[in-house]
């Protein structure tokens, strides 16, 4: 007889625990400090589950990243694609710079540029978010703001590019002003035809 999984049971109970764990692992430790045996521990799911089903942090790490793509995100709704730019550069803004937002943000980066699993997980993940971003551009094009063929993703990469550069290249400080400049910098390459 063939065992049929049922949705919300046990096995996503036992994911969501382990996840969270993860969660916390990260924000704590790191990507470097994540090891199956403290996910076990804080998740209350045993270790050898955990290696069979993940295989080990890089594996955490991944399905981490898979759940949190498919989950929403607040898309601002200014009424101006100025206005909608900016408040999302600055939303990523804060994200890194809020502790626990920094900490687990960075980690997953770093696992991605460590592990085929992961980067494919991250690159998912981003384009997720991107897709979910799109919609202020389109909102922007059925304004009349832009021209239909601009490209949303592009503008969207434009703009938050800036951010990711100086906070995983440069380790500069990032300023709200900084964000703001990245939004606008990303709409005048839009309006002069370069995305």
């Amino acid at each position: 007889m063939e065992t049929q999984r049922r949705p919300g049971g046990r096995s996503a109970r036992v994911r969501a625990a382990v996840r969270q764990a993860t969660l916390v692992e990260v924000t704590q430790r790191g990507y470097q400090g994540l090891t199956v045996e403290n996910v076990a521990k804080r998740s209350g799911v045993h270790k050898t589950s955990i290696y069979r089903r993940w295989g080990g942090p890089e594996g955490l790490v991944a399905d981490a990243l898979e759940l949190a793509a498919t989950e929403p995100i607040p898309i601002p709704d200014t009424g101006t694609l100025a206005g909608d730019l900016r408040a999302l550069t600055e939303a990523v803004r804060a994200g890194f710079a809020s502790p626990q937002g920094g900490a687990i943000g960075s980690a997953f980066i770093l696992a991605g540029m460590q592990n085929p699993a992961a980067a494919a997980a991250m690159q998912n993940f981003t384009a997720a978010r991107r897709k979910q971003s799109v919609i202020v551009v389109d909102r922007a094009v059925e304004r009349g703001e832009l021209p239909a063929t601009v490209d949303g993703d592009e503008l969207i990469r434009f703009a938050l590019a800036p951010i990711y550069y100086r906070i995983f290249v440069t380790h500069e400080p990032l300023t709200p002003d900084d964000a703001t400049k990245a939004a606008d910098a990303a709409l005048a390459a839009a309006r002069a035809g370069v995305l």
